[in-house]
């Protein structure tokens, strides 16, 4: 049975989240949390958060045996961007943008 755990408003771009996301595709939920521990990005400590909720998620929820689960579907999708002004050369302003993420992470029975 699937199980899914989400993390919003994160605060990395989607874009280097996806790099990361991309590894634990498909692997089994224990690999994927070794990956992650030792996967030196910003981003792995973000989805290793929702990985372990997602975990817990399956232990609470449907009984399921921890060690069957794998990781069905990674999700990183751009949340809202907050904008802000840098000051540049001759008076000019440049727009920031800092962009969030919503990192969705499903997890199924082998």
């Amino acid at each position: 049975m699937e199980t899914k755990a989400t993390a919003k408003y994160s605060r990395i771009a989607p874009r280097k989240a996806r790099i990361v996301a991309e590894i634990i595709k498909g692997r089994p939920a224990g690999q994927a949390v070794s990956l992650l521990k030792f996967t030196p990005k910003k981003a792995a400590g973000i989805l290793l958060k929702v990985l372990n909720s997602a975990v817990a998620n399956a232990e609470q929820k449907t009984e399921t045996d921890v060690d069957t689960l794998y990781v069905k579907r990674v999700t990183v999708d751009g949340g809202p961007m907050a904008k802000r002004w840098r000051p540049r050369a001759m008076g000019r302003a440049t727009r920031r943008r800092k962009r969030t993420s919503h990192i969705t992470i499903v997890l199924d029975e082998a």
